[in-house]
This record gives C-alpha cells, structure tokens and sequence, in this order.
C-alpha cells in the first residue's frame, strides 16, 4: 500500500472537508473578535445635554460636531429628565451645564458599561476644557462594588450560551444529529427545556447568591437565564436539522464568533464598529447581555426588545426543529413503502 493510500484510508474525505471546516471556524473567529475589539471607539453615542435655552442650541451643535462624531446629542429641560433617561437606557450619559459657574455635571451609568462610561466621559472632559470649563462626573446607575468592569453580566450569558449549544450537540453525538420523527424531536426539546430552567437557576446562584457578582432579582436572572439557554439550545437543534453534525459549527459560528464580540460586553454598542453594533442586538448573547444588565442595575427597563429577540430564536429554532423532523420522518416512511413494495 502507497503512503497516498495509507493517507486516503486515515483522514476520509468527509474528515478532511470538517477539518477544513474548523480552520475556517477558527480564521472567523480571529477575524470576528479582533475586528471588534481591537479599535474601540465611541461613535453616536446617544447624550443628552441640559442647558439654558439660550445656549442649548448651539452647544448641542458644538458637541455634535466633535471630530469623529462620538456624541449624538438631543437637549433635555432638566436634570431629573436626564437622570430619568439614563436609568431607562434611552441616553448613555448627559452634560448638565452650570449657568453660574464654570463646573458642569457630567451623568453617566455605569452599570451599563464600565468602558463605554469613561469613553464618554474622555470626550466630554476634553470638549469642556477647550471651553475653559471643568467637569464632575456622577454615576446615576453604578455596577456593584462586586462587578467593577460590569462584566459580570456578559460572562454570565456566555456561560449560559455555551450551556445551550453544548446540551444541544450532546444530545445529538449521544441519538444522532437529525431526530428521526417529530416525537423524539419533541422529546429532545423538552429535554433541553428542563435543562434550561436548571442552568437558569444555577447561573444566577453562582452569580448573585454565591458569589456577590452581581445584583439583581434572583428569579429574574432565573428567567432570563432559562430562555437564553433554550433559544440557544434549539437553535442548535435547528441547525443540525438542517446540516447534521455540521450544525454544531454553524451555531457556533452564529453564537460564538458573531455573537459573543458584538454583545456588548467587554466594549458596549457605541464603541464598536458598524458591523458588530448592528447584529449584536439580533444575536442571542447580545440580547442575553443587555437583559442582564437591565434586570442588575436598571430595575428591568429596556428589557421588552431583548427579550423579544430571545423568544423569537427560541420559537424559531423549536419549530424547524420539529417541521424538519416530519419532513426525514415522511421520506422514511416513503423510502420504507418503496421498499415493501419492491420486496412483493
């Protein structure tokens, strides 16, 4: 036997064409997160700026005109206004301008975002002392003293992400990747339904309870915990239904390569190039980070669209799931009748 013929008999085809399949998993994956990460900057970041009527206008002018446009300024009456936004995740900071003297407010929350909060509190700072003009800095929704970077929030979803899609290949590698009719489908998602409510549990006694990471309803992170699991899981599910074993590359490629960069984790929306800020949103560990972040530290505002997201990956992933499941159970069915009727 030639060494060509050793080689064929020890990497098959099929083999070779996964291995190819993980190289490019892993150059997606380099790609992915150092194209996020490695330039962050803020960009239209949504402010606020309270000021006399008189100078509103043209200061908002002033900072929206900032080079590389970081701020995307809209004028509030008050301070109680601004605060208010802030708190319900409308604004990420606002400037509060002092009429009498040359000190001015700078309101921030870092709760959501430790990063995105002193990149606006950078520009701000420098912006007022062109201006001859200095700034204090009060944060109207700060991260808990066990949770300084606010991270806590982000690993927390990625850990219940990798819950999800493990659960879900486990559960294939262990009865096959496509559930051979919609009952074992069925059964597969109530399996992975169970599972969910316990990572759900689990992930928020290890993170609040535990280990004082961070804050917030134990139940509600339960919840949020119990969902994003599942609609990871099924989506999963999904795509094996769709591509077999091959699936599992495909979820993380859509959970892990696209998701976890752009979830706002490390580096919030704003300070994020064009690419990831938009798809973080519509991506299970984007939506997961946000919800987090507003059931810890913003009494649950903000929470109907992220949630919404997750719902819609759960529904989705269950019903291909179980349509793609009836579809290999009729060509079975067909494939056994052609067979009978061959036999007789």
């Amino acid at each position: 036997m030639t060494f060509v013929d050793e080689v064929k008999n020890a990497v098959t085809v099929r083999a070779a064409l996964l291995v190819l399949g993980v190289l490019g998993l892993m150059v997606a994956f380099i790609t992915s997160y150092a194209g996020a990460f490695h330039h962050p900057k803020p960009r239209d970041v949504p402010f606020a700026l309270v000021a006399p009527p008189q100078v509103a206008g043209q200061l908002a002018e002033r900072l929206n005109a900032l080079p590389g446009d970081p701020l995307d300024v809209r004028t509030l009456p008050d301070e109680a206004a601004a605060t208010r936004q802030l708190r319900d995740r409308d604004i990420d900071g606002a400037l509060v301008v002092d009429p009498a003297g040359t000190t001015d407010t700078l309101l921030v929350a870092g709760g959501g975002g430790a990063s995105l909060s002193q990149a606006v509190e950078l520009v701000v700072t420098a912006a007022e002392k062109a201006q001859q003009r200095t700034v204090r800095t009060v944060d109207v929704a700060p991260a808990d003293k066990g949770d300084t970077r606010g991270l806590s929030s982000f690993y927390l979803v990625v850990g219940w992400c990798v819950g999800g899609y493990l659960c879900a290949a486990i559960l294939a590698i262990s009865a096959g990747a496509r559930p051979a009719n919609p009952h074992r489908a069925l059964i597969r998602l109530a399996a992975l339904a169970v599972y969910s409510i316990a990572a759900g549990l689990l992930g928020s006694l290890i993170i609040g309870p535990v280990l004082g990471a961070l804050p917030g309803s134990f139940l509600g992170l339960a919840a949020l915990g119990a969902l994003v699991v599942f609609a990871v899981g099924a989506t999963t599910l999904a795509f094996q239904g769709i591509a077999g074993v091959v699936g599992i590359g495909l979820a993380i490629l859509v959970i892990v390569v696209l998701g976890n960069p752009s979830a706002g984790g490390a580096y919030p929306y704003p300070l994020l190039p064009p690419f990831w800020r938009d798809i973080g949103p519509a991506l299970p560990p984007g939506a997961g980070t946000w919800a987090a972040r507003s059931i810890a530290y913003f009494k649950g505002n903000a929470l109907g669209g992220p949630l919404q997201v997750l719902a819609i990956w759960a529904v989705l992933g269950a019903v291909v799931t179980l349509v793609l499941s009836g579809v290999r159970k009729d060509r079975t069915d067909r494939a056994d009748l052609a067979a009978t009727e061959g036999v007789s």
